[in-house]
């Protein structure tokens, strides 16, 4: 289980206590502090702290611009000008603290997301524990043969068995020598003085569990939700993302209604792609070879106009 029974205690215990204060409160990401929302097998996100609502992002912008954007009669039409107009330091004005667990191999991808402030749990002076990744077999899946950083189709029942235990074995074997060489005491009860625990850690496998604290603003946590919410993102990494939104949404819903809507539900033309929407309007068939893009390009323009 991703939580146990003395952190789940300690949950309730926390939300158990509420405080009295001044600072601005958003009602819905209230209901979400300090819970833990299971993730994959053994992960799970959760909100530790947040700090602004929807209606810090107007004040923000309405000091910012000023007489510029008294023409938006409301908070909401305000929002989605700032996020149609690619405006950005409104929302940086909100922040988030998130506890995350999830696997190394998932870590390393995602803190490329380099704006944030991130405190990793330190395998140099703690022990990790004995928890790994391990798919469901509808997550195992063959190399694509047309995108070199996806999946094509779920191997079949054997294959899928036999990676499985593959799976299991090599990270049970992984852990079973990481104990071995951190260990003091030989097979036969002799003294023995035990690898670093900064050295033994190298032996570990990608999919053991590590956790950290990630705090990151608003407007980058967009930008991180953009791309790891997306269909196309890789499913261990897109899942963690998938819950982070669910609580976003319910911090800030002008702002995620807006985001939704024109970052994730939207698209970004290239001014060779409008060209070629005008001419097509104008009654004109036009195909990749005059159209002046190249055939990645058309395949993904044929995506979304068809």
């Amino acid at each position: 289980m991703p939580l146990t029974d003395d952190q789940r205690a300690e949950i309730e215990a926390a939300r158990a206590t509420p405080r009295p204060t001044l600072r601005a409160v958003s009602e819905g990401m209230e209901a979400h502090l300090y819970r833990a929302h299971e993730v994959l097998d053994h992960g799970f996100i959760r909100v530790i702290d947040y700090m602004g609502d929807d209606s810090a992002i107007v004040q923000a912008a309405r000091v910012s611009y000023g007489a510029g954007t008294k023409h938006v009669s409301n908070d909401e039409g305000l929002i989605r000008y700032l996020m149609r107009h690619w405006h950005s330091t409104p929302f940086e004005m909100c922040e988030v603290k998130l506890h995350v667990k999830l696997p190394v191999f998932v870590a390393r991808q995602w803190i490329r997301h380099r704006t944030a402030n991130v405190n990793e749990y330190s395998a140099r002076y703690s022990i990790l524990d004995r928890e790994f990744y391990i798919p469901a077999p509808e997550q195992l899946a063959a190399q694509s043969t047309v995108n070199n950083q996806g999946r094509g189709e779920v191997l079949a029942g054997p294959e899928a068995a036999r990676v499985l235990e593959m799976l299991k074995r090599d990270a049970a074997q992984c852990y079973d020598d990481y104990e071995a060489m951190l260990s003091q005491t030989q097979a036969d009860g002799t003294p023995q003085q035990g690898l670093a625990r900064e050295l033994a850690r190298m032996n570990l496998p990608a999919n053991i569990y590590t956790q950290w604290y990630w705090k990151t603003d608003l407007h980058n946590l967009f930008h991180f939700l953009r791309l790891r919410a997306d269909a196309h993102a890789q499913y261990e990494i897109r899942v963690y993302a998938e819950a982070i939104a669910d609580c976003v949404k319910d911090w800030v819903p002008l702002a995620y209604a807006a985001f939704e809507d024109y970052r994730m539900g939207g698209t970004t033309l290239s001014a060779k792609a409008i060209a070629v929407l005008k001419r097509r309007l104008a009654g004109e068939t036009v195909g990749q070879e005059g159209s002046g893009m190249s055939k990645g390009e058309w395949r993904e323009f044929e995506a979304v106009w068809g």
